[in-house]
């Protein structure tokens, strides 16, 4: 048997992890087994650009856990996107992407391809899964779910998401205390998450639990408060502008300062209706997705509730580079091994599927179907820490929000 595995999509504090573990319970049930790794995801594939997993390497897989990244690289590649293969020299003109990673992996002599990313990732994987049943290629692809944002249908737990929010809590720990370089400082987090809420709603539960944990001297100005968050703003929930900043510019009185976690997500579709309106071009990937970085909702936020609050100055940080290239934590270590210990066992079966809890299966760890697979999955505003979070900061359930994808 031969194994290919590679990594797609943005990074998540799983990925070396998932690939260094497959190749350690590889070698576990038979060395004999041959794995390549193809470079920088379907790219690579594409390219036919891949790295033999030698005895070297299989020895020293464990040091993959320790990092994050991933060595083998990403890109972000849809194979059904002919347009944009062609233009990056992926294929050539006249070509089927699909066919090509096809064929590349006949080539190379691949009986399982196992792909590690998120919701564009399987969906391309399901994609290839497909193509290559209905053109009878003997060959099984098995997903691992990787997404800080936690949003694949129907998934409970992505592979790094619990890691990426006790980043992204370690992260503002220090930019917090900015508060005390300037009078009436709003601070504004951006937490990554397109759709997606729970990586904003999960960092901030974390960071509040950090705040929970400390010591404070009030009486010389070290007080709790000014460390807490005071509004967390995601895309499943509508955000009244007006009433949130004179709910905060009442906390901005009292203690000189604020703290805002926003969602990279939050509010985009007012955001791009103002760029369109202004007759502004809206930039997308090869998706389909709004270049979040164009759009810049951390800054709109920003300039929204700081004029509104009368802030002295504004400071914008985003924790998502920072958050999403760190080592998987013990708690993501546990879930990875589980998920590659039963990839491995369906690859030997030759059970396609991407592993991970099915909700829709009482959580039961399996292959799920590709074709059940798909992103966009909300964060659901009605999970008890969640509500208990809001009303330990003061902050008013809004009415649910249905995220256009």
């Amino acid at each position: 048997m031969k194994v290919a595995i590679l990594t797609a999509g943005g990074l998540a504090p799983c990925l070396n992890s998932a690939v260094g573990g497959l190749i350690e319970r590889y070698t576990e049930i038979d060395p004999s087994i041959e794995i390549i790794c193809y470079r920088s995801g379907y790219k690579g594939l594409l390219l036919g650009d891949s790295i033999e997993v030698t005895d070297v390497i299989r020895e020293d897989a464990g040091i993959l856990h320790r990092f994050g990244g991933s060595a083998i690289g990403n890109s972000r590649v849809k194979l059904t996107n002919v347009k944009d293969c062609v233009k990056r020299g992926l294929v050539q003109e006249g070509q089927d992407p699909q066919q090509v990673a096809a064929d590349q992996l006949v080539k190379d002599g691949v009986d399982i391809l196992h792909t590690v990313g998120g919701d564009d990732t399987n969906t391309a994987a399901a994609d290839l899964a497909a193509f290559l049943k209905k053109n009878d290629y003997d060959l099984t692809v098995i997903g691992l779910p990787k997404t800080i944002d936690n949003d694949v249908f129907p998934i409970s737990q992505s592979l790094g998401a619990w890691t990426a929010a006790e980043q992204g809590a370690a992260f503002f720990e220090n930019i917090v205390n900015e508060h005390n370089a300037n009078p009436r400082m709003l601070i504004v987090h951006e937490v990554m998450g397109r759709n997606c809420g729970w990586l904003t709603a999960a960092t901030a539960m974390e960071y509040m639990d950090l705040v929970d944990q400390n010591d404070y001297v009030p009486e010389i100005g070290l007080d709790k408060e000014r460390f807490e968050v005071h509004g967390v703003y995601i895309p499943e929930m509508s955000i009244d502008i007006d009433a949130e900043a004179a709910r905060l510019k009442a906390i901005m009185d009292e203690f000189d300062c604020v703290n805002i976690f926003v969602s990279e997500g939050a509010g985009v579709g007012d955001i791009v209706k103002m760029m369109e309106s202004e007759g502004q071009e809206v930039p997308r990937d090869a998706f389909g997705h709004v270049k979040l970085d164009a759009v810049n909702p951390g800054k709109y936020f920003a300039e929204q509730f700081a004029r509104k609050m009368g802030a002295e100055k504004v400071m914008v940080q985003k924790s998502g580079y920072f958050s999403r290239a760190a080592a998987a934590n013990d708690e993501d270590l546990r879930l990875i091994k589980s998920c590659v210990d039963l990839a491995v066992e369906c690859a030997i079966k030759h059970q396609g599927g991407v592993i991970g809890h099915d909700e829709d299966n009482q959580n039961i760890l399996s292959a799920i179907a590709f074709d059940r697979i798909k992103g966009g999955k909300p964060f659901d505003i009605d999970t008890d820490w969640f509500i208990e979070l809001l009303e330990i900061m003061g902050q008013p359930k809004g009415e649910r929000v249905e995220v256009a994808h």
